[in-house]
């Protein structure tokens, strides 16, 4: 047999992955939203994760994070862990150390920390966060931003742990919560935690009703790694 020859080409658009929940079902549609595919190479990996959302089945994703971030291409220029909660319990630096051996990219973040780094761009002292979580969960959230210097007064939460539910939350319910947090308290913005919650499409409309930025996991996330690999921040509808 002879081989037919060929030509190797350059492929100079950036490379991202991203590690999504098994039971996740909005983020990976928000990302191909936001990167288009003329302006990216997304790369998509699932981890297995419990129905529900609770500490135990957050704990049991850190030992699959190296298996789900292998099956990645390799030598992307960022890739993302899609879960602020499991970032959260397991530890953001933790998060990094299983994945970047697994996939040799040049930069790993997550929503926890896309969502810290862009409140301190946005100089914002004071937010609320909005989120499905239960308390055992939505706590250590609460307790990671006030850790790095950003002060919560307040927060709400919808108390929904089964992620079929958290994915089918009306994006009308969640910009109701948003409005009932501003009036609680005098807030510099708001966080709505969760990449399984459907924020796209409201972050714009609440920004400029409540003349507050608010934030997702989603965007926060899509930003960051926006940042590190040097694109423009998505748009459109991707938040403040």
């Amino acid at each position: 047999m002879t081989a037919f020859p060929y030509l190797l080409e350059d492929d100079s658009l950036p490379r991202l992955g991203l590690i999504v929940l098994q039971v996740d079902e909005t983020i990976e549609q928000d990302f191909r939203h936001l990167f288009p595919p003329q302006s990216t190479k997304l790369h998509i990996s699932r981890i297995p994760s419990g129905a529900e959302l609770t500490p135990d089945s957050i704990a049991q994703m850190e030992t699959a994070l190296p298996a789900a971030a292998s099956l990645l291409p390799s030598g992307l220029d960022v890739v993302g862990y899609a879960c602020t909660s499991g970032t959260t319990l397991i530890g953001a630096q933790r998060v990094r150390d299983l994945i970047s051996p697994a996939t040799q990219s040049r930069h790993v973040t997550d929503p926890l920390t896309a969502a810290l780094a862009q409140c301190h761009a946005l100089g914002l002292g004071r937010i609320g966060i909005v989120s499905p979580y239960i308390a055992s969960v939505a706590a250590p959230i609460r307790a990671a931003f006030e850790a790095k210097g950003i002060a919560v007064p307040a927060t709400l939460s919808f108390g929904e742990d089964v992620e079929a539910k958290v994915a089918r939350i009306a994006p009308a319910s969640i910009a109701d919560a948003a409005r009932a947090l501003a009036r609680q308290t005098p807030l510099d913005g708001l966080f709505l935690s969760c990449t399984n919650l459907r924020t796209r499409d409201i972050l714009d409309p609440l920004t400029q009703e409540l003349g507050l930025p608010v934030l997702s996991s989603n965007q926060c996330l899509a930003w960051h790694m926006a940042a590190l690999c040097g694109l423009p921040a998505p748009s459109p509808a991707a938040g403040a």
